[in-house]
């Protein structure tokens, strides 16, 4: 049974079919990606691929023949078109994008997005091969340089909830953009903020509220007494010393090893006494009192997210939720709650979740965000292949 649903995707989406191409080169070589919801497998074939007007010719790519997830099955796309880079693409394939620009298909090295934040819109969006529409955004775009090839990754700043800093990235955090994720992905301590903050129903985290009872005090004291936020859960036993870690810990597919990484010293409740850690900090800088600072840590563990993802809110609440704000190039891009906020069905039907999900990468590569279509529908964004930089305007 297995078996036939992985394979019903290929029998709900159009085909391409070898057989009907003059321009078909066989390749054959097999190979697999895994996704943050599924992998799919099957093998490399060349054809011509038709790009808007321009046709790109010779090009690499993959035919699916198994599809291990139920998304692709409702999903109703045919196809992923990449646009990382070839640090990352699978056999070391030439993507399209390059393909283009070494076939002088597009003038400019750059290609752009415009989300529509409008479901009901004729015209879901546009991407511009090798330049800009000005129709899209409003003023200047800001650039920030790309940090790693591979994802289009950058450095991003401080994070804030209602005008209020989370601390999470005051030195500064990783982050990608990327079209091909539909939310916003950031560390569990600062989603378990934002869900709190929103109203969001979280699942009650066991682990949490276990660090809190039994370690808060000696937490709170070893905070308080100066020792850095970093050595204290190795001090109080739950973690390895973070020398001690793996510098092999990375990426290699979005989603695909988000908490594989750890240290095999680590304790299953290091994780909570991280997030507490940097929740009693926060605190702290606030200068609350000690009592105020365990009752908010007790909501937030109890506003954590749930495996899957997703937090449920009332759509009635939205006008009365913060702002979010992240720093990017020394600005604030600010996100309302309609913007981060995902409204499905009408009526009495309707359900609002929240457009933030948890995704923990540890050091060194981490914390990492993911800026997916949550942010690009509020922001136009650039793709600068040529200048090797990401740029944002108000979207228009």
């Amino acid at each position: 049974m297995t078996f036939v649903l992985l394979q019903l995707a290929c029998y709900t989406h159009n085909w391409y079919k070898a057989k009907k191409s003059k321009t078909y080169n066989k390749n054959g070589t097999s190979c697999k990606i895994s996704y943050g919801t599924g992998s799919i497998s099957g093998y490399f074939s060349q054809d011509n691929v038709k790009v808007g007007s321009s046709v790109v010719k010779h090009q690499d790519f993959i035919e699916a023949t198994r599809e291990g997830s139920l998304s692709f099955l409702a999903g109703k796309f045919d196809g992923i078109f990449g646009l990382g880079f070839q640090e990352i693409s699978v056999e070391r394939a030439l993507p399209v994008w390059y393909n283009m620009l070494e076939q002088n298909l597009i003038g400019e090295k750059v290609f752009s997005f415009w989300l529509n934040g409008n479901p009901n819109a004729k015209k879901g969006g546009e991407l511009v091969f090798g330049g800009v529409d000005p129709k899209h955004f409003k003023g200047k775009h800001t650039y920030v340089p790309v940090t790693e090839k591979g994802y289009w990754q950058i450095e991003m700043g401080d994070f804030f909830i209602g005008g209020l800093s989370t601390g999470v990235c005051e030195g500064g955090c990783a982050a990608i953009v990327d079209s091909g994720t539909s939310l916003l992905a950031g560390p569990t301590p600062v989603v378990a903020e934002i869900n709190h903050a929103i109203g969001a129903e979280g699942v009650l985290s066991v682990e949490c509220k276990e660090v809190v009872s039994q370690y808060g005090e000696l937490i709170w004291d070893l905070l308080v007494s100066g020792v850095k936020p970093g050595d204290v859960c190795s001090q109080v036993g739950l973690c390895s010393i973070r020398g001690d870690q793996s510098n092999s810990a990375g990426i290699e597919m979005v989603t695909d090893k988000e908490q594989s990484e750890l240290s095999a010293k680590d304790t299953p409740l290091c994780s909570s006494c991280q997030m507490l850690v940097l929740w009693v900090q926060n605190q702290l800088k606030q200068k609350a009192t000690k009592e105020r600072v365990f009752n908010y840590v007790n909501q937030l563990c109890e506003s954590l997210p749930s495996p899957s993802g997703e937090s449920v809110i009332s759509c009635n609440d939205i006008s009365k939720m913060p702002n979010i704000s992240f720093t990017i190039g020394n600005k604030p891009f600010v996100l309302t709650p309609e913007q981060y906020i995902l409204r499905t069905g009408e009526g009495i039907t309707q359900v609002c979740l929240s457009g933030f999900i948890a995704f923990d990468v540890p050091p060194p590569k981490g914390p990492l965000w993911i800026l997916g279509d949550v942010f690009m529908r509020a922001y136009h964004t650039v793709f600068d292949y040529g200048n090797l930089q990401v740029g944002f305007a108000e979207a228009a």
